[in-house]
């Protein structure tokens, strides 16, 4: 029987040989383009608006962030020229380097920086602990301000630093009034980053389009994810928006594209193959899936329905879908990410144990589900949503789960899941993700561990815990890592039980580039500054 894997090898080795070469290009212009296939459609601008990773990553193109978190996870100066904390460690004093500019040429001020910070907080988990804890911003003069707190709180740096969405970037004032639950308009992507955005050649579906930004001054430290110096060494970086894995595949050997974000795992060993191609993982924390239920409507309301499918849901099915048969490639995973302090092994017996269809039928019975439709979002254009849905899709099937399968691509479930209606009037009840490492690493920035419903700042899904939100509480108030990894345990037994969403595992995703470019940093997600073509 011909495997999967082998119609996709020779899929791609057919698309390679029938592929169009490279456009005839002087050598200088060659170089001075680089070609990615992101590993979504770009369709939404606004990294506020939403926590999609397409948009965070075309988000740090485009805006800085006052502070940048370097690989051990410290806040360093980044737009900031640096900072004082007085005495009783409630105000922060912030600085502005010289010089800094808007792609507008207008200059970046204080009060750019605090409305940008205001409105990032009411969306971003930790910017909303930040918000309660705030007493005033205080304007001192164009190129400082102060955050003055009601009370000490030492991750301030760490959330106006940190690289998970939603991501603090620095906007001009007038586009940071836009209402936070409003998306800003195309015409407003307008930061002081290393790139500009081409709005008259973004191409949803298609293609999205950065140029060099040449009046960006990159500091003088070493780039460190996403701190340090922040070098543009190419004029344009292109995005090709390419669904299909094989023509993906097909266009990185031919050297129609330079470098392919998440490369179909049934691929790797042609890619492999080719001594132009490198494939490398970047990102040591890896990726962590998951399954987010609609806590508002029928059937997955109920807690016993939610730990019913959970019941019949296996994470190795799930990672092996994403990365194949290579157990260095995945990991078990419960709420907080593996090999990290907070995370822990306790109870992950539930998603971990032998998986019993007939159990799981029984105790979806019990738990009352009757028939209700059960809409799962699908998107079929980003292989680890894809392959995540069609292993959901059939678990549903063998539980007798009255299913519609909504197959549709990565921009429309991101506009889709925002919707609170009932399925019958276009909303939801299942969508699959991921989120990098770095952001299940502990409660501070774990939006999808929140437990606040419908309140300011809720994530798709909108679970309503009060246990998980007292717990997410006294974790911060912790006074030391001992007692934050007691109270993540105690968070990881309420999650399993009132479950907002389910860990399909963790995994690992090797960058595939040619081999001609280099300086690609390691982190969290794709970084466009520093890399070039040797």
């Amino acid at each position: 029987m011909t495997t999967r894997r082998e119609l996709l090898a020779a899929g791609a080795a057919l698309a390679a040989a029938g592929a169009l070469p490279r456009p005839a290009l002087a050598q200088g212009a060659r170089r001075s383009v680089l070609r990615v296939v992101p590993h979504a459609n770009l369709t939404v601008i606004d990294p506020i608006w939403t926590t999609a990773y397409i948009t965070r990553n075309a988000g740090f193109m485009v805006w800085d962030t006052l502070f940048g978190l370097d690989s051990q996870f410290r806040p360093q100066p980044q737009m900031a020229a640096g900072h004082t904390l007085s005495d009783d460690r409630r105000v922060y004093t912030i600085t502005l380097r010289e010089g800094l500019t808007f792609h507008d040429g207008t200059p970046v001020r204080s009060a750019d920086c605090v409305a940008s910070i205001k409105r990032w907080a009411v969306r971003d988990a930790i910017g909303q602990k930040l918000a309660s804890l705030v007493d005033e911003y205080r304007v001192l003069d164009d190129r400082r301000f102060e955050i003055r707190l009601k009370q000490p709180f030492a991750l301030t740096l760490f959330a106006l630093g940190k690289p998970a969405s939603n991501v603090c970037f620095i906007m001009p004032e007038r586009v940071a009034s836009t209402d936070p639950n409003t998306q800003i308009a195309p015409e407003d992507v307008i930061g002081s980053g290393p790139f500009r955005f081409k709005r008259d050649e973004w191409n949803p579906g298609a293609r999205a389009v950065w140029t060099r930004n040449a009046d960006y001054r990159p500091r003088s430290e070493p780039a460190d994810w996403v701190a340090g110096g922040k070098r543009a060494n190419f004029e344009r970086i292109e995005w090709h928006i390419i669904p299909d894995a094989a023509t993906a595949a097909a266009a990185l050997q031919s050297g129609e594209v330079d470098w392919w974000e998440t490369p179909l795992a049934d691929l790797f060993p042609v890619l492999r193959r080719d001594r132009n191609i490198v494939l490398e993982q970047m990102n040591p924390l890896g990726e962590i899936g998951i399954l987010r239920f609609n806590h508002l409507h029928p059937p997955f309301d109920k807690a016993g329905v939610r730990r019913a499918l959970a019941m019949a849901m296996n994470q190795a099915d799930y990672m092996q879908a994403i990365v194949g048969n290579d157990p260095a490639l995945w990991k078990h995973a419960g709420f907080f990410t593996p090999g990290t302090p907070m995370a822990t092994e306790r109870g992950l017996e539930a998603l971990k144990g032998p998986r019993d269809i007939e159990a799981a039928k029984r105790a979806l019975a019990e738990a009352g589900y009757n028939g209700e439709k059960v809409v799962l979002l699908a998107a079929t254009d980003i292989p680890i949503t894809n392959a995540q849905s069609q292993v959901t899709a059939e678990v549903l099937r063998r539980l007798g789960a009255n299913l519609e399968y909504v197959a549709t691509d990565w921009g429309t479930v991101v506009q889709r899941r925002a919707s609170r209606e009932p399925v019958e009037r276009g909303g939801w009840s299942l969508f699959h993700t991921w989120w990098a490492g770095f952001d299940h690493a502990n409660p501070a920035a774990h939006l999808s561990l929140r437990g606040n419903g419908t309140g300011p700042g809720s994530w798709f899904g909108w679970p309503t815990s009060p246990r998980l939100e007292e717990l997410r509480e006294a974790w911060f108030a912790a006074p030391d890592e001992a007692e934050q990894a007691r109270i993540c345990e105690r968070m990881q037994m309420v999650a399993l039980e009132d479950l907002p969403y389910v860990p399909t595992g963790q995994f690992f995703i090797p960058f595939a580039f040619r081999r001609d470019i280099t300086g690609i940093l390691k982190g969290p997600m794709p970084l466009f500054w520093n890399v070039a073509r040797s």
